[in-house]
Formats: structure tokens, sequence, C-alpha cells
């Protein structure tokens, strides 16, 4: 019988009247892989953070290595060999790579020899995960992906024996994900145990020896991965059958927006070179790369929070300067940014206030903002998305991140917006979700929208877009039709290989 490495037992936990955990246990053997599912809001997160000494149960045990951890310490769960790789990061953005990876192992004061040998560590480890990045780099001015990379490392630095990743891959590459699990399962194979939570059916049933199922904040269902299939496990997740929507063809109408040769340069560091594309009515552009390519700073562009250094721009017809954010609301640009915590919402503000946060001028008068038709906008929102963890008045911070995105997402897509600008728009969501997610953006294109779809998972680009285009080093390549092409050639042109590409028909 496999030696127990980890035990939880009949752990509870409420939030005032919301409970996140219904007396759950678990266990996971030494050299196990063990993939923890369910919905968003479902308690994973929640019991994950028991695990790790952020949260303390109102009722249970946490068992590692056979020493029974003390509530709330997360100093003592790292001692014990609990490392965690959090969903939301847990960084300095002002510190570089480095520091933020030896804060907390040693003295950042300590002489030069000893912060040498945690680089040559670093540089080790990024090396052997393939998760590349420089160990002098401002964590701030890293993008989404890169600072992901650098809380894996974090984690991966102090030779933790149990290993705990929420959503790992969320914001990787197919390649980079697959690097990742082979390594984490040969050190599976050495002794260490893992648990990581997903929403990706594939990389579970790819990785995982047994799988939980939460529900609600009560554990449905125990599986081993022989034992299931993808279909099963979607439906003991949501409770009922899952179906992704399928795109019917498009019939695309006129130009709404064009852009040509825009450059934008970024603490001196030019983020697009030349980028040229346009969008029409009814019509999904897909634009697929490895994060850090430039693909924020082109959604920036249409959201009104970056500006050119050369090049046009072309909306409805007419040339436009830069555009505010204010402008691109009265435009009716709708935008999901990459970044939900830092950009997409403010934590401490109520779900009604972020729900109308952008588009105050239609909730207020005279300075004062109407609550009652706020209130009214984001019920509806949280009715229509599913937004769990909370009614309108409840604070943004305590939804999970899957549930955030949601909110994000309903109040643009809970009415028609003529141009959308979707960054990663399912990531962190549960398969059901992302169904639905999924249909939203369809429906805002048979409806006329104009959507740019910025996304680094291959499988959402090819299922969504009409056309695609593949970002590389600031760079776009010529569009393609999604009919007329492959997972194979995608991942050419997301490496930079586009001779050979049959193009789109060119305006």
């Amino acid at each position: 019988m496999t030696e127990v490495a980890l035990e939880i037992r009949s752990v509870s936990k409420r939030f005032g009247r919301i409970v996140a955990n219904d007396n759950i246990s678990l266990s996971v053997g030494k050299g196990e892989i063990v993939a923890l599912l369910g919905e968003n809001g479902a308690g994973k997160t929640t019991l994950m953070n028991i695990l790790f000494g952020h949260y303390v149960p109102d009722q249970g045990s946490v068992t590692v290595l056979g020493q029974e951890l003390p509530h709330g310490s997360p100093r003592a769960a790292i001692q014990a060999g609990v490392g965690m790789v959090h969903q939301h990061f847990s960084l300095a953005p002002n510190l570089t790579v480095l520091e933020n990876v030896m804060t907390g192992t040693q003295n950042l004061w300590s002489v030069r020899s000893e912060t040498a040998k945690a680089r040559e560590k670093l540089l080790a480890l990024s090396e052997r995960f393939g998760l590349q990045v420089s160990p002098e780099a401002r964590l701030g001015d890293l993008s989404v992906g890169e600072q992901q990379r650098v809380e894996i490392l974090k984690a991966l630095y102090n030779d933790a024996r149990i290993l705990v990743l929420d959503e790992p891959t969320a914001v990787l590459t197919n390649i980079e994900a697959a690097r990742m699990f082979a390594t984490l399962k040969d050190m599976a194979r050495q002794g260490l145990s893992l648990i990581f939570i997903s929403h990706k059916l594939d990389e579970v049933m790819a990785t995982a020896d047994r799988i939980f199922v939460l529900r609600d904040g009560k554990s449905v269902a125990e599986r081993k991965v022989g034992d299931t299939n993808k279909a099963e496990l979607a439906e003991l997740m949501v409770g009922r059958q899952v179906t992704r929507p399928v795109r019917d063809a498009s019939n695309p109408g006129s130009v709404v927006f064009q852009a040509e040769n825009i450059s934008i340069i970024r603490d001196g560091i030019e983020r697009l070179k030349s980028v040229g594309f346009y969008l029409r009515e009814g019509e999904i552009l897909g634009v697929i790369g490895v994060s850090g390519n430039g693909q924020a700073d082109l959604a920036q562009l249409l959201s009104g929070t970056a500006r050119r250094n050369g090049g046009t721009m072309n909306i409805f017809g007419e040339a436009v300067g830069d555009l505010s954010v204010a402008q691109t609301i009265a435009l009716g640009i709708g935008r999901i940014p990459e970044d939900r915590n830092h950009e997409g919402a403010i934590g401490e503000m109520a779900i009604w206030e972020n729900a109308i946060l952008e588009r105050l001028g239609e909730y207020s008068s005279k300075g004062f903002v109407d609550r009652k038709k706020g209130m009214a906008f984001a019920k509806r929102v949280v009715d229509e998305f599913d937004v769990r963890g909370g009614g309108p008045s409840s604070r943004t911070r305590l939804l999970s991140g899957g549930n955030m995105q949601k909110m994000i997402l309903g109040r643009n897509l809970v009415e028609p917006k003529r141009i959308l600008v979707a960054a990663q728009p399912a990531r962190g969501l549960d398969e059901g979700a992302v169904a639905a997610v999924h249909e939203r953006i369809l429906e805002a294109r048979r409806k006329g929208a104009a959507v740019l779809l910025i996304s680094e998972d291959l499988d959402e680009v090819m299922a969504l877009a009409d056309r695609i285009q593949a970002i590389v080093g600031g760079r776009l390549s010529p569009p393609v039709q999604a009919e007329k092409t492959d997972s194979r050639q995608l991942g050419l042109m997301m490496s930079g290989e586009w001779s050979g590409v049959e193009e789109a028909d060119a305006l």
C-alpha cells in the first residue's frame, strides 16, 4: 500500500452564509498525482488554502508526512514540505525575479556568493522546466504569463515534497504545459506528491493518477483515471451534460476597425512592430501566440490604455488618434482584460460597483451613483452569467478567480457591443463556464459584433475564430482562414514560421 504523504480529514469552512467546504476528506500517497476538479466556486482553492495555512478551517485537520499541521501557518506548511503555486500571484512587482524567488528563503542582504548560488539554482530550474525568465528582470515589467512562470519557479525552488498547483497551466502554451507535466511526472516517480487544480480535462486525464471532484463545496466523486473519461468528469463537475457550442458559417459585414503599421514602444522596448490588422462586423479575428509577444499591447491599443508611437487607426470609417478609455466605451467597444485582478476589477469594491465601473455615466446623475439602478444591472449580470460567491452587494475579492472572470464577461456581454476585445476570456473557467462564455462570444458575433479574440489556447482560437493571425516578437503573421488551417500550421506560425502560409482574402 502506498505510503500516505498528505491526509485532509473532515475539513469544513464557511464565509458568512457561504459554505465553501463541507466535511471534505482526501488523501495523497507518496509519489502520487491527484487532480482536484470542480466548477468555479466549488471550494477547490479554499481547500488548498487551508492546507497551505492561509485559511483556518472551522473543523477538520491536515496531516503531512505523519505530522498534523497547526492551522493558519504557511511557514509550518512550508517547513513540513508543502509548496504551493497560487492561482493569484503572491509576488512583489517592485522586486526582481531573483529577489522574489529568494524572499523567505534567505536574507536578501546576504553576501554576494549566496546570491550567486541562488541565481545559479534559479537558472538551472528555469532551464530544466522550460520556464525561461531573466533573473534580473523586474517582476512588474513582465507579462502575466511570465509572472506565472516565476510563481511556479518559486515553489520549485523550495524543494517541496508535496506540491500544490492551482491552475498551473492557465497561461502556458500547450508545449510548455506538456513539458512541465512531463517533468512533474518524473518528480512523482522520484517520490514527490502532487495535487493540481485544473479545468483542462485533457491534462487531467493525461497526468493524474486519481481525481477528486467537488461540487457546491462537497466531495461528490473520486475516480482512478483509468475508470473514467472526460464526459463523465465534466458531468460530475457541473451536475449536467456539457457540450461546447459549434461555430457556424460566417457572413462578415463591413470593416469597423483597421490598423496599419502600428508600433508601440514601452520601457525602451518596441512591443508592437509595424502591426496591421482589421476587424469586420459579424466576424472573429483570433490572435494566437506565446505569452509576452505583444498581445497585451494589442488589446490595450483598442481598449484605450496604450499609446502609439507610429501607425494609423480607422474606426467606423473615420481616422482616429489615440483613444481614451472613455472614448472606447462611448464607441461601443467592450473589453475583457488579460489580468482580471489588476485591470478587470477592484477587489474591495462590491460586485455591483465593479459591474458598472466602466459605465458610470449611465448609472449616475449630478455626481451621485444610482445604487438601485446599478444593483439591478449587477443582478442581471450575476443571474445570466451564473456568478457564484455572493450577491451584488458582496465584496468582489470574495469571488473565486473564475467567478470574477464571469462578472467581467457579464458586464461586457449582457448587452450588445459593436466591437469586443476579448483577451484570454476563458482563462481559469470550468468546462461548463467555458461552454457558456464561448456561446456568448459566438452570440455577439451573430448579432454583428466585430470580435478580437486574443488567446494562448490553440483549441479555443480554432473553435471560435474565423480568421487567425499569430503574434511573434511584436509582429503579426498574415491572416489565415480558420477552416483552411490546422493545429500543426498554427504551431509553426506561433514559432515564427510564416513561409507558405495561405493568406486569407485581403481587403
